[in-house]
């Protein structure tokens, strides 16, 4: 998104494992990257925690289906997750998403106030995230998946859905 804030990694993540580590503390760390155009790999190889190296190396990576779904996969995990501090850097696993408003604050120009609004969070279990382990995640239908008004007002898929013909959607 356009807007950058202090609270980004607390609400729009997508993170297979969210913790305080920096490749540049051993020259065989890596992060790569991978599009196919039908999906995004991203691949974290070897890395360190910063705060506490001597725990080992990390390798783990994400992948983004043109389809929705996500799959996170971990080769190695050295530690249990949940032993990992987060006293430095917030540890989590899984996906938030969220919006900012800006609000004008009319009795005082110039001045705005940015609001942040969660849609929802994911968040997996830390203990089932261990060596050679994966997740997937499978997208639920939502109501912009219909092209035509029938499907659209009778899916049962937990939405009050409503077909807009102007906008044919």
């Amino acid at each position: 998104g356009e807007v950058v804030h202090r609270m980004l990694t607390a609400t729009q993540y997508i993170a297979p494992l969210m913790a305080n580590f920096d490749p540049s503390v051993s020259r065989n760390s890596t992060v790569r990257y991978f599009d196919n155009g039908t999906a995004l790999v991203v691949q974290w190889d070897h890395v360190h925690l910063q705060d506490n190296y001597n725990l080992g190396s990390f390798t783990f990576q994400a992948t983004l289906l043109n389809d929705g779904r996500i799959i996170f996969g971990y080769k190695e995990i050295p530690v249990a997750v949940t032993q990992i501090s987060s006293t430095n850097h917030p540890v989590k696993v899984g996906l938030s998403d969220a919006f900012v408003v800006v609000h004008r604050i009319q009795q005082i120009p110039n001045v705005r106030r940015r609001t942040i609004y969660e849609y929802h969070r994911v968040e997996l279990q830390m203990s089932k995230i261990t060596n050679l382990s994966a997740v997937e995640m499978i997208p639920l239908p939502t109501c912009l998946q219909f092209t035509s008004c029938g499907p659209c007002v009778t899916a049962q898929i937990g939405f009050n859905c409503s077909w807009c013909s102007r906008l044919q959607r």
